[in-house]
């Protein structure tokens, strides 16, 4: 027995020194990893950061422009610029933007802007609106020029604005209008033999249709159809303001297209010339020497003496923290992205974290009046309520609330908006969808099929509830009522807030989504503007002349802070090492079917009960 125990000790001793010893070797591999990453990116650092004499500021946006970037983890984006690698969705501040085309326009060093916006996705016409505007503001004062192989529906809405389009010879210019096509799920789950169970109050609340249908449905197609084609119209007559042309142009049928298309050799380049969408077909040689003949040539990869967004960014914004003053305060706090319970990542809203943010400014003596700056379809019912319940101590605290409407600020995301002291909204924001749902699966027919059970006993009849269990239509029947009581609750608490009565708004609501120029008829908002309009409503509602603006953001733990500082430096070497990527269409098809299959699996509303807008994504 006693050597059985000595052997069995001297295992455990074996094993516990190997373990140590592998985890030893980790933590100094990913050291190492760390030195040679810096050692490289200090070897291969670019010229230093600085604006250079006599340039022009090149303006490539890459990915999505958003009020509130996703949070990343700080060694995660040190390695992503420290081997030249894009994140996945990557983002682009409208703030910044508007920062540095702000500071470019007066600065003496830079004699014009080039805009590449090859590598722009979108954001929504609101904030294609406000770079658009930083951009009118620009050109009053230097040339644009916007140069490119191809131009998207939302990358010329910005080319538009700029003095000299040119487009390769090989390029085109395509516009689609606006669309909103989802996958429906109804065949596959009854293949699956699972069963949907769902509770909703509206007759326009559509986010449930593709568990249950396998199209859209006539009253979701109705309403739809109303809000994209108002969006589209918004976008014509935006960019044939901005380019000069009569808002007609725009060919929407394949009939006028193929027409024109003929008339133009079938070319698309010289179709998007006779249009009247570009000013002259270069190739980049050409486009070059043009630039070289402006603001001289450069030894770097594109030949000209440019100075890049993100140089001109960091000279703006250096590593360095701002300086308190005595100055009234209004705070902005962001509220972007799907409503969770609980704590949540910046990018996306939590009932718990956003609230923190604005209790936050409330407990600030300095914080006059808070700006809410809402980018959301909407969510959790719950975490909403918590949300709009310290809106309600804001203002109890004497301090205004004002919000302003990005792309969206729908369902959920205007269950805590409509308490405001006044809504600003964009023309274009996708807002209402003042309905409300409840969802979930069971497995008991797909269970049986594969030959599995289950059984046992319980001393109530609520006890025992599982998705591998048939749902007693008694329980069905009381979760049904409560999603009815959070829609009465919902038009209810709207009517309260903005002087309506319940009927009048029950008449609008049903779930149906509108745009903002149509929201302001109806009573939804107050007013058509910006954050900027925002912030100069808040401060005159709580009388202040002479103030600061802030963004109200999380406190970093002490050990977040120092990597964040860490890394940080680390980033100002900027290495440029570039590696391939390679990606296919099939894996694109898989994500995005395996993406809006799990859209309901992250909702964690503690009563299973939703506010949130899926039809409010237009491509």
């Amino acid at each position: 027995m006693t050597a059985s125990r000595s052997w069995t000790k001297s295992l455990f001793i074996g094993l516990w020194s190997v373990l140590n010893f592998s985890r030893k070797l980790l933590f100094n591999f990913i050291f190492l990893l760390i030195v040679i990453a810096l050692i490289i990116a200090i070897s291969n650092s670019d010229d230093p950061v600085n604006v250079k004499p006599g340039s022009a500021l090149l303006l490539q946006l890459n990915g999505n422009l958003v009020i509130q970037k996703e949070q990343v983890d700080p060694f995660a984006q040190f390695m992503q610029e420290a081997f030249g690698d894009e994140p996945e969705n990557p983002e682009v501040l409208v703030r910044d933007v508007e920062k540095v085309l702000s500071n470019a326009k007066q600065d003496s060093r830079i004699k014009a802007l080039i805009l590449d916006l090859s590598g722009l996705r979108g954001g929504g016409l609101d904030k294609l609106r406000r770079v658009a505007e930083a951009l009118d503001d620009f050109k009053q004062e230097k040339p644009i020029y916007a140069i490119g192989d191809y131009y998207s529906q939302n990358q010329y809405y910005l080319a538009a604005h700029a003095d000299h389009i040119y487009l390769n010879p090989m390029g085109n210019v395509m516009f689609e209008g606006y669309g909103h096509f989802g996958l429906y799920f109804k065949d596959m789950l009854d293949k699956l033999r699972i069963t949907t169970h769902i509770f909703r109050v509206g007759t326009y609340k559509s986010a449930v249709e593709p568990y249950i249908r396998n199209d859209m449905s006539d009253a979701a197609k109705e309403a739809n159809k109303l809000w994209l084609d108002e969006y589209w119209e918004q976008y014509k007559a935006d960019v044939a303001a901005a380019r000069g042309v009569d808002v007609d142009n725009f060919d929407e049928t394949l009939d006028s297209l193929l027409t024109k298309f003929d008339e133009a050799g079938s070319d698309f380049a010289q179709y998007s010339l006779q249009n009247g969408w570009v000013d002259a077909l270069k190739t980049r040689e050409e486009v070059r020497q043009e630039l070289v003949g402006l603001v001289g040539s450069s030894d770097d990869e594109m030949g000209v003496n440019v100075t890049t967004f993100n140089t001109y960014l960091k000279v703006l914004s250096p590593p360095l923290p701002k300086l308190k003053n005595d100055k009234d305060k209004i705070a902005i706090i962001v509220a972007k992205g799907e409503i969770f319970d609980g704590n949540q990542p910046q990018g996306t809203i939590g009932g718990e974290s956003t609230a923190r943010l604005l209790r936050k400014a409330r407990k600030d003596k300095a914080v006059k009046a808070v700006v809410l700056e809402v980018d959301s379809p909407g969510g959790s019912s719950f975490a909403s309520e918590i949300i709009r319940q310290e809106v309600l101590e804001l203002q109890k605290a004497g301090k205004p609330v004002i919000v302003s409407m990005g792309t969206y600020a729908a369902s959920g995301g205007y269950w805590f908006s409509a308490p405001a002291d006044k809504i600003y909204a964009s023309p274009s924001t996708v807002t209402g969808s003042i309905g409300v749902f409840g969802m979930f699966l069971t497995f008991e027919d797909t269970m049986d099929y594969i030959g599995i059970h289950t059984d046992g006993v319980a001393s109530t009849d609520v006890a025992g509830l599982s998705p591998f269990r048939e749902l007693d239509p008694r329980f069905g029947a009381i979760l049904q009522r409560n999603v009815e009581t959070a829609y009465t609750q919902f038009i209810t608490m709207v009517a309260k807030h903005r002087n309506m009565t319940p009927e009048a708004v029950d008449k609008i609501a049903q779930g149906r989504v509108w745009l903002g120029s149509q929201a302001l008829k109806l009573g939804l908002v107050d007013e058509l503007g910006d954050i900027n309009d925002a912030i100069a409503g808040a401060a005159e509602i709580a009388g202040l002349e002479d103030y600061d603006t802030y963004y109200v953001e999380r406190t970093l733990s002490p050990q977040e802070q120092f990597w964040k500082e860490f890394f940080g430096q680390a980033l100002i070497w900027g290495v440029k090492m570039q590696f391939v990527d390679s990606d296919s269409h099939l894996l694109k098809m898989v994500k995005n079917v395996l993406a809006e299959a799990s859209q309901m699996t992250k909702l964690n509303d503690p009563n299973g009960v939703y506010t949130l807008c899926l039809q409010c994504e237009v491509i």
